[in-house]
């Protein structure tokens, strides 16, 4: 059962089939070995360093699963503080506000309804991912005597720090007189909770904003549509809405809100790397010679502006846990993903949803010209998108790849296979197998449209059977 549920990131499966109460108690028990553990050897015997935090998202299940997952994190040792009703991001900050050993969330972040799991936090907020503790973690779990329940040593208490949190995404906030208008659709998600806390309803904690909000009621645990911006038909309900409104852009969470999507005041669906490239431009202008993290997947657009605005660019794995931990080894300023992950170096080298509305707010009224004008320079090169290919023998179809269009360029296997030929030949690939299906990724982009058509008719046949889901 405990395999089912333990992925690359995190835990997460069905409930009550396969993950239930009984997995949540062994979750949480394994989890306080691991991070008190941790804790001691870092020699913090504190009070908070015998402390995990845990917050919880909106699902049907998550009051009862996090009610075992604590009392698990009880009979493994640990103290507990309940954060309650929460966005993920609020744990990674409640993590580092009260020094905690580490915190967990029970969320399913953008699965449908009927889904939930565990998101893991050491010290710091750092990512307990499959290589950094959650294999440890799960045999742990496995091997745990369910007679030991009610064995509890620490103690738990409930916390309200929104209104430490709301500081600290204010922080972030300069819109320097400006007005804004904001589409804002919450997914149904924890999103719906977090914006009228942080930024006020309809945007009232900030002069000058007007937030016009859609799918803001979490309260039945189910969503209008699936919670997960990546998305394109997710994403129609905000389109429509933000030409209605006449809103400078529109922006969609996730349904743990960690993530988020923009679209432009035409509609129009602003590429996360894009969105990565203009952030980057804007954190640059005052910390000069930073490190930008972004991921591989990017348009080459990205690097080129991140070092046009005098920054370092820095390519990462796919995965907020390869994400995060280049961020703090180069001390970057900021890092974006393709899926929506934005990453603050004033934010504990997390990422945040909130932070980055928040940031975009800022970098939107200091550029002074509509988000369609602001991408359209930054969009400069035709991009395939994802495209999955189903193919049994992987290995077989990304060493026909390399043979048959290798030949002179410049290859890396950071993450899977990048195949480099955009100053020979105007393109460029990544192809990344999937951990979970007998698929392949490929991200293709060219300097322009005939090329981006000849590089497909080349690439595509060597990968498999296209699969478009």
């Amino acid at each position: 059962m405990l395999g089912k549920v333990f992925k690359a990131y995190d835990i997460r499966g069905t409930y009550p089939d396969p993950l239930d109460e009984k997995v949540a108690w062994k979750v949480g028990y394994g989890a306080a070995t691991l991070l008190l553990e941790e804790s001691r050897a870092a020699g913090d015997n504190s009070p908070m360093g015998k402390t995990i935090c845990v917050g919880h998202d909106m699902r049907k299940s998550s009051p009862s699963l996090r009610d075992e997952l604590c009392r698990g994190l009880l009979d493994g040792g640990a103290s507990v503080i309940d954060v309650g009703l929460v966005d993920t991001p609020f744990v990674y900050f409640a993590i580092n506000h009260l020094g905690c050993a580490g915190g967990v969330q029970v969320t399913a972040s953008h699965n449908p309804p009927q889904y939930n799991g565990f998101k893991i936090s050491r010290r710091k907020a750092k990512p307990v991912g499959e290589a950094t503790g959650l294999a440890k973690i799960r045999e742990i779990a496995a091997t745990s005597d369910p007679r030991i329940r009610g064995q509890v040593k620490g103690h738990t208490e409930k916390r309200d720090l929104w209104n430490e949190y709301r500081a600290h995404v204010m922080k972030f906030v300069d819109m320097a007189g400006k007005k804004i208008r904001v589409a804002v659709d919450a997914s149904n998600g924890m999103a719906g909770t977090m914006v009228p806390r942080v930024f006020g309803k309809g945007g009232s904690n900030i002069p000058g904003l007007t937030i016009d909000e859609l799918y803001f009621d979490n309260s039945k645990g189910e969503f209008v549509h699936e919670p997960n911006p990546l998305v394109a038909s997710n994403l129609r309900d905000l389109q429509k809405l933000v030409v209605e409104k006449h809103a400078d852009f529109g922006v969609c969470f996730d349904g743990d809100a960690d993530r988020l999507m923009v679209v432009d005041e035409t509609g129009g669906i602003v590429g996360c790397d894009h969105l990565t490239a203009f952030l980057a431009s804007y954190f640059l202008a005052s910390n000069k010679g930073s490190s930008v993290v972004y991921d591989l997947r990017s348009s080459k657009s990205v690097e080129q502006d991140i070092e046009r605005a005098g920054g370092v660019p820095v390519r990462s794995r796919v995965g907020h846990v390869f994400m995060k931990a280049n961020l703090a080894e180069t001390n970057g300023v900021f890092g974006g993903e393709l899926s929506g992950h934005f990453y603050f170096r004033d934010n504990f080298y997390a990422d945040s949803g909130a932070i980055a509305l928040a940031v975009l707010l800022t970098a939107y009224a200091k550029a002074g010209k509509p988000m369609s004008k602001i991408i359209a320079p930054i969009a400069r090169f035709p991009q395939s998108g994802e495209i999955n290919f189903e193919v049994e023998d992987k290995d077989g179809a990304l060493a026909a790849l390399e043979e048959q269009c290798g030949d002179g360029a410049k290859i890396d296997y950071l993450d899977g296979v990048t195949l480099d030929r955009f100053n020979a030949d105007g393109w460029w690939c990544n192809v990344r197998k999937s951990n979970t299906e007998p698929l392949l990724r490929l991200n293709l982009e060219a300097k322009d449209g005939a090329t981006m058509e000849r590089a497909l008719a080349m690439v595509t046949p060597l990968l498999g059977t296209r699969v478009d889901h």
